[in-house]
């Protein structure tokens, strides 16, 4: 199930990219060379978490500079969040975990919701409101891919994607599996890299853990 007013459906947001990278943005100046070096790398889905102050400006300003891209929010955790998400241009949204309250805001939203969850529990309570594109977090912590082949067999309908742990050393493990479209990583941003302004090291993680995939 999913939709119908969704302006994008979610299982198109994760058939853009294998690896959705996830932005950490605390200077507004890095917010376009860090989406140029990620576009470099073939990458034009971006999660800008909204951890920083500065987020929802980064979204307003890759929205406006970089129109190709499809930009979303990471880290949104209430229905405010989502609406601030929303004025800001955002064309979906994420969030690490789930209420009651969030998943209807969701399901009224113009933008697809993508929700968090970590146990079957949490799954049946998204799903029994129409949500069947999940994000598996903390994938690692949270029972790792084993957990992941464990919930195909029940939940055939379910596609996820794990993002928390993931990393150049496990990321093709979980890509691997039927039931996961995406994985969400951050390796491929390095803070070290970000802090000097290396973008031409962050497009070679990305251009790496892409063609690692695609082949």
């Amino acid at each position: 199930m999913s939709f119908a007013h969704w302006q994008v459906q979610p299982s198109t947001l994760f058939a853009l990219t294998p690896v959705v990278p996830v932005m950490v943005i605390d200077r507004i100046e890095d917010t376009l060379p860090m989406g140029e070096a990620l576009a470099n790398a073939g990458i034009t889905l971006f999660e800008v978490t909204m951890r920083t102050p500065v987020a929802l400006d980064a979204i307003r300003l890759l929205r406006e500079k970089m129109p190709d891209a499809t930009v979303g929010v990471g880290t949104v955790t209430t229905p405010e969040e989502l609406q601030q998400a929303i004025d800001a241009g955002a064309q979906f949204a994420i969030s690490p975990g789930i209420t009651t309250a969030l998943l209807e805001a969701g399901r009224a939203a113009p933008i697809p919701l993508i929700p968090g969850v970590a146990t079957i529990s949490e799954l049946m309570q998204a799903k029994a409101l129409g949500y069947t594109h999940l994000k598996f977090f903390p994938a690692e912590a949270a029972g790792g891919t084993a957990m992941l082949k464990s919930i195909a067999g029940p939940f055939p309908a379910i596609t996820f994607c794990p993002t928390g742990g993931i990393h150049e050393g496990n990321y093709r493990d979980y890509l691997a599996l039927p039931n996961v479209a995406c994985v969400g990583g951050s390796w491929i941003l390095p803070k070290t890299a970000i802090e000097q302004g290396d973008w031409a090291a962050v497009t070679e993680l990305a251009k790496h853990a892409v063609v690692g995939v695609r082949g």
